[in-house]
């Protein structure tokens, strides 16, 4: 099934975000972890799991949907 058009934008806009984050970080020590990245804001927040990352935006007060990357990994599969 086709995902909707703003599906697609927003993971567009989430790796265009993730780039940016690792251009301006190191995140060399940070190899396998996850990263949560809020598309409409370009937030990056990074754990050790899916829910370690969802707990740090609750933390925060986000709700706002969150695309995943694994970082060092070229593809994310769950």
């Amino acid at each position: 099934m086709p995902q909707p058009a703003n599906e697609k934008l927003d993971s567009a806009k989430a790796k265009i975000a993730w780039t940016e984050y690792c251009r301006r970080h190191d995140v060399s020590q940070r190899k396998g972890q996850k990263a949560g990245i809020e598309p409409a804001s370009g937030r990056v927040w990074i754990g050790n799991s899916i829910p370690d990352v969802v707990h740090q935006r609750e933390e925060a007060g986000v709700e706002a949907p969150l695309w995943f990357e694994r970082n060092g990994a070229e593809a994310y599969l769950l």
